[in-house]
């Protein structure tokens, strides 16, 4: 694959990854780059020469990608355009979820799929009952600093599997305005804890994760699907009780649409 290649694909999965229910994993597999990319952080120091290469020349697009979309998103959350903008992202997660139970394969629901629904609702309540800004970056002393690193381990597992986002997943940890404001504002510093944390928990889970795909997909994707559910009302824009639905649902519907062609297309050439 061509370096052009590579940079223009980190770009891509990058900008789209700043779009709660937009999954970068999900991204990179309609791209054609996914499988590769796990290849080099799994085999990372087994084959350095062929890896590191790889991953600075998507970094470099990605990191692009996600710095000018970040300065775009941030300054529209902060106009009249707030409210529906945030009925998209509630409809672009909504999107996802017909992949997410594709890809669990179930012909017929079992008690011990339920459960596994469930364990995914479980996750997401507990990390919604989580004080909220508990992950914040710029929070300054030793307890905040670990915690910030803990938050950037858990957004690994977004980052990874296909179908989760990982803004999806910075929203639901209530920190997603945060960061987008210090990526528009390339604020490195105070995001340096979280991203650290990322880098880590990108390198610890990645071989895990795609093992448990490999070997247990159904059941991981049943989590996934439970996770998503029960994080929908965490999007739902709780301030606009006095918005009309004929403002909501067009709003929810333009953000349904391009992430289920997305997920839909994803799926189709994996088959």
């Amino acid at each position: 694959m061509s370096t052009l290649r590579v940079i223009f694909s980190g770009f891509i999965t990058g900008s789209v990854m700043t779009v709660p229910g937009i999954s970068g994993g999900s991204a990179a597999m309609v791209i054609g780059i996914y499988d590769d990319l796990v290849r080099a952080v799994s085999r990372l120091f087994s084959e350095p020469r062929k890896n590191i290469p790889l991953l600075i020349k998507f970094s470099i697009g990605a990191v692009a990608g996600i710095v000018l979309i970040a300065r775009a998103v941030s300054w529209l959350l902060t106009t009249p355009a707030e409210i529906p903008v945030r009925f998209m992202f509630l409809g672009a997660v909504a999107g996802g979820i017909p992949m997410i139970f594709r890809q669990a394969g179930v012909k017929k629901m079992r008690s011990s799929d339920l459960l596994l629904i469930l364990a995914g609702v479980s996750v997401a309540l507990l990390l919604s009952a989580l004080p909220g800004g508990i992950f914040a970056p710029g929070n300054r002393g030793v307890t905040a600093v670990i915690l910030q690193f803990t938050g950037g381990i858990l957004l690994a597992a977004a980052l990874v599997l296909p179908g989760l986002s990982a803004s999806h997943f910075l929203y639901l940890l209530g920190i997603y305005d945060t960061v987008m404001e210090m990526l528009a504002d390339f604020n490195i510093l105070s995001l340096l804890p979280l991203s650290c944390g990322l880098v880590l928990g990108t390198f610890l889970t990645a071989r895990v994760l795609e093992t448990l795909i490999q070997r247990h997909q159904k059941g991981t994707f049943l989590v996934i699907l439970g996770f998503m559910l029960a994080s929908l009302r965490e999007l739902y824009p709780h301030e606009a009780s006095g918005i009309p639905l004929f403002v909501g649902i067009p709003c929810i519907i333009v953000g349904f649409v391009p992430v289920y062609y997305l997920q839909t297309k994803h799926t189709e050439k994996n088959k």
